[in-house]
C-alpha cells in the first residue's frame, strides 16, 4: 500500500530523472541558448574584490586554525598517555578558545550595529584586533571603535583597529 509521503518520494525521483535524462540529451547548440550569462570576449576578464571577500578569507583563515587547535586539544584530552595536568589544561585552553569566541561575537555584534560596518576579531590574551571591511581610513571613527569595544570590558584590552579593503 503506498502512503502520501511514498508518492511524493516517487513523484519527486521521477521528475528529477527526467529532467536529468532530458539535460543529458541536450545538444551543445541548446546548451549554449540556455547559458546566456557567459561573457563573449573572454580576454577582458575582470577580477573585482568586494569588501566582504577579505573578511571572508581572514574568517576562513581564523576558523581554520581554531578547529585544528581544538582538534589538538582534543586529542590531547582523549589520549591514554597524556597526564592528568596535561589533560586539565587542554581543558582550560577549550574554555579559553570558546569565551574567546562568544567575546568575538560580541565585538563584531556591536560594530556592526554601532558603525554599520563589517569586521573580523581576533583575540590574543589582553590583545584584541580588530580588521575592518573598508575603504576610507578614518582615525576618529577607529578611535569611536576602540572606545565602545573597551567599554564591555571592565578591565584594559589592548585594541587595535586595522582598515582593510
Amino acid at each position: 500500500m503506498i502512503n502520501k509521503q511514498n508518492l511524493w518520494f516517487i513523484t519527486l525521483f521521477s521528475i528529477i530523472m527526467v529532467l536529468s535524462i532530458y539535460y543529458l540529451t541536450m545538444t551543445d547548440d541548446t546548451l549554449a541558448t540556455l547559458n546566456v550569462s557567459t561573457p563573449t570576449n573572454k580576454d577582458k576578464a575582470e577580477v573585482v574584490i568586494n569588501e566582504n571577500d577579505t573578511l571572508v578569507a581572514l574568517k576562513v583563515a581564523s576558523e581554520e586554525a581554531m578547529i585544528s587547535k581544538i582538534s589538538e586539544l582534543e586529542d590531547i584530552i582523549l589520549s591514554t598517555t597524556a597526564t592528568l595536568e596535561e589533560k586539565n589544561d587542554a581543558y582550560e585552553d577549550l574554555q579559553t578558545i570558546n569565551k574567546n569566541e562568544s567575546i568575538k561575537e560580541k565585538i563584531e555584534k556591536t560594530i556592526k550595529e554601532q558603525f554599520k560596518l563589517n569586521s573580523i576579531a581576533t583575540i590574543d590574551g589582553n590583545n584584541i584586533n580588530i580588521t575592518i571591511a573598508s575603504k576610507t581610513h578614518d582615525t576618529t571613527l577607529a578611535n569611536n571603535i576602540i572606545r565602545s569595544i573597551q567599554n564591555l570590558f571592565q578591565d584594559n584590552k589592548y585594541i587595535t583597529v586595522k582598515f582593510d579593503i
